[in-house]
């Protein structure tokens, strides 16, 4: 599945999901990297975390619709994201992924 933006910009050609407690909660900790043509979908996410981690990450919260809610360029390790209300899910990228190319209020589709 990848995910694209409501523009057409295809911002990962590879999506992971963690639906369950347990892949949510491990994430992307004790990875090395993550491709940055790959995304980790987390679902339901309302905050996240990056304890464990090894290397900075881009982050989209997304409400229901998939309209983007709030966005975090390069979260280094170690650090604790807001709670954003109506988020339903998050979708973490390698930092620099999104290069400022996602808004609040854009769209994202799964396809």
């Amino acid at each position: 599945m990848k995910c694209v933006l409501d523009n057409g910009t295809v911002l990962a050609q590879e999506v992971e999901t963690a639906r369950s407690f347990f892949k949510r909660l491990k994430g992307l900790m004790f990875r090395r990297s993550l491709d940055k043509n790959t995304a980790l979908l987390l679902s339901p996410c309302v905050q996240i975390h990056t304890c464990f981690m090894r290397f900075a990450i881009d982050v989209l919260f997304l409400a229901e619709d998939g309209s983007v809610l709030y966005v975090k360029e390069n979260m280094k390790p170690w650090r604790v994201s807001p709670i954003v209300c109506h988020a339903v899910q998050t979708l973490e990228f390698a930092g620099g992924t999104l290069k400022g190319r996602v808004k609040v209020g854009q769209r994202v589709d799964f396809k």
